[in-house]
This record gives C-alpha cells, structure tokens and sequence, in this order.
C-alpha cells in the first residue's frame, strides 16, 4: 500500500487515513475548508474536484455526500496516492480518479452532467522569470504550470448542469479576477466567505461559489479566523478540523 516515501495519515474528524508524502504537495487547511463549504447533495448527484491532488477532497466530500465524486489530477504520482487512498478506505464504489489535464475532464466526463464542481487550483501565476519551487510536485501545485485560473474556471463551467454549483478556495488578491473569470463563463457568484490567520490580520483565504446561469446576487458569510492570539485553533476550526471544540 506504501511507497518508500509515504505515510498513512489520519484524516481529522474523519474516520478515515490518506496517503502523504514529504515529496510532494500535502493537503492543507484550504482544502479541508473547501470540502466543508461548498453545497453537495446529500442522497444523490454526480461531484467532480479537478486539481485533486492526493485526493482529500473527494475523500472528505464522501462524508457529506451520497453521490459519486470523480477526482481529476494530471500529476501522476498524486493520482496514484489518491488510488491507493481510496482503496484502502474501501470507497471505490464512491469516488474514482481520472488521470489526465482538467483541460480535457468535460469531453472525458461529459459536458454540462456535473451537479458540483469543487477546485483549489495554483494560486499563484508563475513568475516572469520563470522561476518556480525547484520542487517540480510542488511548483505544479502552486503555480499555474498546467492550468491557469481561466482554465479551472472554463472546465468547471463546462461540466455543470445548468444550475449546478461550483466553489473554489483561492487567495484574496485573485478575488476579482476570480469573479471575472467565472461571469465569464455563466457562473455566476453566490456566497463569499473570507478566511483570516487570527483577529486583526488580513484575509489570506476565501471560499466562494458560483452558480451556473445563476441570477445576481451574491451573499458575504460571516468570517472564519483560523487562529485565537495564542496560536491556538478557535472553536470553529477546530470544530471543522478535529470534530470537537475545546
């Protein structure tokens, strides 16, 4: 089940282990955040993540959702750890991954199917001068290598059903370009919520979602802030983390 590399993690609040590796992008907060924010229908439907990494996300969304969830991730090894992850927690019936460019998901998964589509894609343009993590695993996570934001954005558009959401997690300088984007291709902004490292500092997160061929309208929730002022995890997070509050 392991490579040289890997460890069997536990996953949070959830009965559930994933697959990680020092090598390689881990999942981090944004993505648990992600898969807790968005809507999914709970006795049925058809979930897609794109940019799926490890596979976190399809696992956590297994949790909340009936549906079947398919996960796309074009680097290899991340798609076979998010394999062998599924398998060992017996979810094959649920969740399958696709290897392959998200570019190319709606001709492969079928155009305008999807009920929900949930991405945390690079966050970061890459630079001018070319210079990236040396990490290759790591520079494709972070920066749009393989897929711009525009791409992310186009390729969930085109796997909605008319009416069907999609949510991504993104940092609040990409906010309007983001919304931009999504109007772009008939997603329309529904719900905002903005996530801040502790009380009195900048926004470093937000999650929002879009609905497909949605009327205008959008709705800001209420904060998030992910720590108290003694660098400790506030009632929330924890909640969302750990399943418990202190």
């Amino acid at each position: 089940m392991l490579k040289e590399d890997e460890r069997l993690d536990f996953l949070l609040a959830e009965d559930m282990r994933i697959i990680q590796s020092p090598n390689v992008f881990a999942f981090s907060l944004d993505a648990v955040l992600l898969a807790r924010f968005v809507y999914v229908p709970i006795q049925k439907g058809s979930l897609v993540d794109l940019c799926s990494g490890n596979g976190v996300v399809p696992l956590l969304l297994s949790k909340r959702t009936k549906g079947t969830i398919v996960g796309v991730e074009i680097q290899e090894k991340l798609y076979d750890m998010a394999v062998r992850s599924i398998e060992y927690n017996h979810l094959e019936h649920q969740i399958q991954m696709v290897h392959g460019d998200l570019k190319d998901a709606p001709r492969v998964l079928g155009y305008e199917k999807h009920d929900v589509v949930t991405c945390n894609p690079p966050y970061f343009s890459t630079p001018p001068t070319g210079e990236t993590n040396l990490n290759e695993h790591f520079a494709i996570a972070r920066h749009e290598i393989m897929c711009t934001l525009d791409d992310c954005v186009k390729a969930s558009s085109e796997l909605l059903k008319q009416g069907g959401k999609a949510a991504f997690v993104h940092r609040p300088e990409r906010l309007l370009d983001l919304v931009t984007a999504m109007r772009k291709y008939r997603l329309e902004p529904k719900r905002l919520q903005f996530v801040y490292p502790k009380p009195g500092k900048d926004a470093n997160t937000i999650l929002l979602e879009a609905i497909k061929d949605g009327k205008p309208g959008m709705k800001i929730l209420p904060p998030l802030t992910v720590y108290r002022e003694n660098n400790e995890y506030t009632e929330e997070v924890r909640k969302i983390l750990y399943g418990e509050s202190k």
